[in-house]
């Protein structure tokens, strides 16, 4: 194995809950040190998350905190403010997700210790962004999934608003923070200059909305729509269906729903030959995306009748073996049994003072290898004589 990306760099986590403690960890796999700061006696709050439980306390907290170190500090106290700042001196990246200027009141002053500390890279999450009106706004993720347009645009098309069954913007927020300090630290390299890395989840929650905020902005090369206050003018719920793209949504079988993706003419062609339909493709109605999008509703039903003379399993593994796209819902185990079917080797086994354990591998691949920590989600102040020592050693 080659040396890991960031050998050598150490990073304050400061963070709690999901999206911070994600950015943690991904660097923690790409090979930087990371010491999570935790509330002492407390910790994060996802240790309570539960159940399930763990030796950690609880299993949502084990996903976003491998590779870590735990350090139980106070920054109400004075002496913990000065440990505190001993360990972002030190650092190379700090993550933090206070709500905007609460650092200052905590004795961390941000603009102050980016001064001080011209190579530091500092990442602050926050739900709303800095600027007046969202600043004093605290934000989770799923009451960010409504406020951000996502919520709107999930779920039955004739059924309720409905959140993603994990808490997708924090997932997505972390992603846009790593992305924003790697370029920072790269940055650096070239200018010895760290900096500030700003992210919201409101802004990661509509740059994840695509193609459906888009359209509802217009072409950039265009004139911008002129956007109705009515909800008829904006893109609605539509269950599994793409707004763009027909057949590109599940369908009926035998048995159970199908996930069926044809991304061009050429795709539905080949698609309407297996199902015994090729007439289909000859059909004014649906010789283009266009058209097919049109005529969504005179399409599915045709498609699902040709559908219900088998189950899901054999249509997926027919129209696999004709080169098309299409695949049966999984449940979680049924996808990581599909990730090994595939070669990819989804998990990792760690060894740690809780035991043995199993951790979902990083999906980031570097040379061939999937870059995950071999360290286990930390005890809550595991480390902290070791750390406590070390902040106070020259």
């Amino acid at each position: 194995m080659s040396e890991a990306p960031l050998a050598g760099m150490l990073v304050a986590d400061l963070s709690r809950v999901l999206a911070g403690p994600l950015v943690g960890q991904t660097l923690a796999d790409l090979g930087a040190r990371v010491v999570k700061v935790e509330r002492t006696g407390a910790g994060d709050d996802t240790r309570g998350w539960a159940p399930p439980r763990s030796a950690t306390g609880s299993t949502y907290f084990d996903s976003a905190n491998r590779g870590k170190e735990s350090l139980q500090l106070d920054l109400v106290d004075p002496a913990d403010q000065a440990l505190a700042r001993e360990l972002v001196a030190r650092a190379d990246v700090v993550i933090e997700n206070f709500k905007p200027g609460t650092t200052a009141r905590l004795g961390l002053d941000r603009d102050a210790l980016l001064a001080a500390h011209p190579r530091l890279v500092w990442c602050s999450i926050s739900g709303y962004g800095a600027a007046p009106g969202g600043a004093d706004r605290a934000g989770y993720d799923f009451v960010i999934q409504a406020t951000s347009g996502l919520m709107h645009v999930t779920g039955e098309a004739d059924g309720p608003p409905t959140k993603a069954g994990v808490a997708l913007v924090d997932v997505l927020t972390g992603k846009d923070a790593t992305a924003g300090i790697l370029a920072a630290l790269l940055r650096r390299e070239r200018t010895g200059v760290g900096g500030l890395v700003e992210v919201a989840l409101l802004s990661s929650a509509q740059a994840a909305l695509v193609n459906q905020l888009q359209a509802v902005l217009g072409s950039p090369t265009l004139e911008p729509r002129v956007v109705d206050p009515r909800p008829s003018s904006e893109p609605m719920r539509a269950g599994s269906a793409h707004p763009s793209i027909v057949p590109y949504q599940l369908l009926a079988t035998a048995d159970a729903p199908l996930a069926v993706a044809v991304g061009n003419d050429a795709q539905f062609r080949a698609l309407c030959r297996e199902l015994d339909v090729a007439a289909l493709a000859d059909d004014a109605r649906f010789a283009t995306n266009a058209d097919r999008v049109a005529h969504r509703d005179a399409l599915v039903p045709l498609l699902e009748e040709a559908l219900a003379h088998a189950p899901a399993a054999d249509w997926e593994q027919r129209l696999l073996s004709a080169g098309l796209v299409a695949g049966r819902v999984r449940t979680i185990s049924e996808g990581l049994a599909l990730a090994r079917e595939v070669g990819l080797d989804p998990t990792r086994e760690l060894h740690g003072p809780a035991g043995r354990g199993t951790t979902l591998a990083s999906p980031i691949r570097i040379d061939g290898d999937a870059r995950t920590s071999p360290i286990p989600p930390p005890l809550l102040g595991q480390h902290d004589a070791a750390l406590r020592v070390w902040l106070t050693t020259n």
